[in-house]
């Protein structure tokens, strides 16, 4: 591993144990008004993971965000050792933050058997060797942005991301609600499974609810749309690495009463199905009014 910003994400996703359950967390500003969702998610399922025996893998997460996080403060994670069976375990993950639960999550885990195997096909879509990298935004357009937008739009992450279908958020044009991107950590990461998985949870809040704005033409650069992640499920089916491109398959069956919801398929690059989410998001478009 050579990358800081690679390390620094491991960093973020290594808690402090400070008793047998209970753990501490890190935030991070990452240009984002709040904490990012990801973050939380990574972090929850670090934490119900040193719970565990290393025996069980985790197969499914399942998260509602109940506040925004302070980036400015840590974040306290409680877990209850729900139940351990002969081929399950069950953990219930509280985030607190400020004295309040900003996160309420589940966690199972299961020994390695075998059985029955089927799984979607992977969409047709070119390697990500042939698609170019997202071009920057121009300066003079980055300028007129607030500062926080700024910041989110000029970072560099620990993850590259190659969109298939690029559009510009700035005059976002309307499309059906389907995307596919690639993407993969920006720099080698340790052996380490329950790590990968952890960085998975992270990476997969990225672009996830934007789906749901692409049949209406909008964007969450624009200061008349609210857009917050309200929950979030993952399920892990096959062995990946981070540091490998992945592929994510996106779609928005719905939107309505101010909500969208968004699902995605996680690929590797030889076309096993490695993870599923599911999200919805809050989507308001405030009416437009006009500069006095």
């Amino acid at each position: 591993m050579s990358n800081p910003i690679v390390g620094e994400l491991i960093d973020l996703l290594q808690l402090e144990r400070l008793e047998q359950n209970l753990f501490r967390g890190q935030s991070r500003d990452i240009g984002t008004k709040y904490v990012f969702g990801g973050q939380v998610l990574g972090q929850a399922l670090s934490a119900a993971q040193r719970t565990v025996d290393p025996a069980r893998a985790v197969h499914s997460l399942h998260a509602y965000f109940l506040r925004a996080g302070d980036i400015e403060a840590p974040i306290v994670f409680e877990v209850d050792r729900a139940r351990d069976g002969r081929s399950f375990s069950v953990r219930r993950i509280v985030a607190i933050q400020h004295g309040e639960v900003i996160l309420n999550a589940a966690a199972s885990f299961q020994i390695a058997e075998a059985g029955v195997e089927h799984q979607l096909s992977m969409p047709d879509v070119p390697p990500p060797e042939d698609i170019e990298p997202p071009a920057p935004i121009p300066s003079e357009e980055l300028a007129k942005l607030p500062i926080k937008a700024q910041r989110w739009l000029a970072r560099k992450g620990p993850f590259a991301f190659r969109p298939v279908y690029p559009r510009n958020e700035l005059k976002p044009a309307k499309r059906p609600p389907f995307q596919q991107l690639w993407f993969r950590l920006a720099g080698r990461a340790p052996d380490d499974d329950t790590l990968h998985r952890a960085m998975l949870a992270y990476a997969s809040d990225f672009h996830l609810i934007g789906t749901a704005t692409l049949p209406h033409g909008i964007s969450y650069l624009q200061h008349n749309v609210q857009m917050a992640s309200l929950d979030h499920a993952i399920w892990f089916h096959r062995p990946f690495r981070m540091d490998d491109w992945l592929l994510y398959a996106c779609d928005s069956p719905s939107a309505q009463g101010a909500r969208g919801l968004a699902r995605g398929m996680i690929y590797t690059r030889d076309g096993k199905l490695v993870a599923s989410t599911a999200q919805e998001g809050m989507l308001r478009v405030l009416p437009d009014t006009p500069t006095p």
